[in-house]
């Protein structure tokens, strides 16, 4: 192999440079980057640079011969998508443009592998490259039995950008559930620093202790959307923090009104006669800024097995609006 010398896109300006590696050179392992860069093989305009050297659109990187090195590994050949699958996430689209894709990710889909898993979103991006050259990339994570909005960037410098808007307070989530009771309240915010305990597979979220050191703030508002005598309610959740397994804590735990399905923060109390087993947890809008500019709204419907319940229940199930975007 030979020296490469690539010159930095519009779309990459302000990358920092160890991810533009990353992407360009997905051979390339940490070892090796930091050995390159400090021994100077990499250089940005013929100069040496240090990994969180921020590139500049037209900028040139010299990248030495990537397989001769011994600290870089051969990246794996991607596992081809089975047809049924690639079909079913572009069903899934419910909103594209050349630099946002927007799927409605069903119950049950893991968004990436771990310990037994081997089928996830993650593995299947491929599927929804469409006329883009790259598969589109994850910028946040919705749990494997949280349904609904989920939004990917089709380029690099989209992916920056909405990856820092998850980060801060730029995106308004807004998550519908249906829990056991009603709480009261039927309005408020809920303030519950969290913390994770447990083991790799047993991990769980749990109310923080005072002078925790670990315990990370966690804020939802919520208000009640309808209820049925005290028996269950359907309410609208706005997480302010992003802790894992927020939601599902600060109903069990603040409200004690354990989202229905979710036997693992509400144990049997979290079940009810006639209804389906299914974590009731859905994603259904976001409103976040567009990477080329203005505001994107988009909604996703629920899932089959919350209908279900919203019909037993008597809630009516609301039409859910196009996605849109506003300047």
């Amino acid at each position: 192999m030979t020296v490469q010398l690539k010159t930095v896109s519009t779309d990459e300006n302000d990358t920092r440079l160890d991810r533009w590696l990353k992407r360009h050179v997905p051979a390339l392992t940490q070892g090796a980057l930091q050995k390159m860069l400090r021994t100077g093989q990499i250089r940005v305009e013929g100069k040496r640079a240090e990994a969180n050297t921020r590139l500049l659109a037209g900028q040139e990187v010299r990248i030495p011969p990537i397989a001769e090195n011994p600290l870089a590994k051969l990246p794996r050949a991607p596992k081809p998508v089975d047809e049924r699958d690639a079909k079913a996430l572009e069903r899934m689209v419910i909103y594209k443009d050349h630099e946002v894709l927007v799927i409605d990710k069903p119950h049950g889909l893991p968004v990436q592998g771990g310990p037994n898993i081997t089928r996830h979103l993650d593995g299947m991006l491929d599927a929804l490259k469409f006329e883009a050259e790259d598969r589109p990339r994850l910028v946040h994570r919705l749990d494997r039995d949280t349904s609904g909005v989920m939004v990917l960037a089709r380029t690099v410098g989209s992916a920056a950008k909405l990856a820092a808007a998850f980060r801060g307070r730029d995106v308004e989530k807004t998550y519908w559930a249906i829990v056991i009771g009603e709480p009261t309240p039927p309005a408020g915010l809920i303030e519950m620093a969290l913390t994770r305990t447990g083991g790799p597979r047993g991990e769980r979220t749990v109310p923080a202790e005072p002078g925790d050191r670990n315990a990370a703030r966690a804020s939802t508002d919520f208000r009640i959307l309808d209820a049925v005598r005290r028996r269950a309610a359907w309410l609208e959740m706005k997480p302010h923090t992003g802790r894992t397994h927020q939601l599902r804590v600060h109903a069990a735990e603040a409200l004690g009104c354990p989202i229905l399905g979710d036997g693992k923060y509400g144990g049997t109390a979290a079940h009810l006669d006639g209804l389906p087993n299914q974590l009731h947890l859905h994603a259904r809008a976001l409103r976040l800024p567009h990477p080329a500019g203005g505001m994107l709204e988009v909604a996703a419907p629920l899932p089959p097995h919350m209908k279900e319940s919203f019909a037993f229940l008597g809630f009516e199930v609301p039409r859910t609006p196009k996605a849109r975007r506003t300047t």
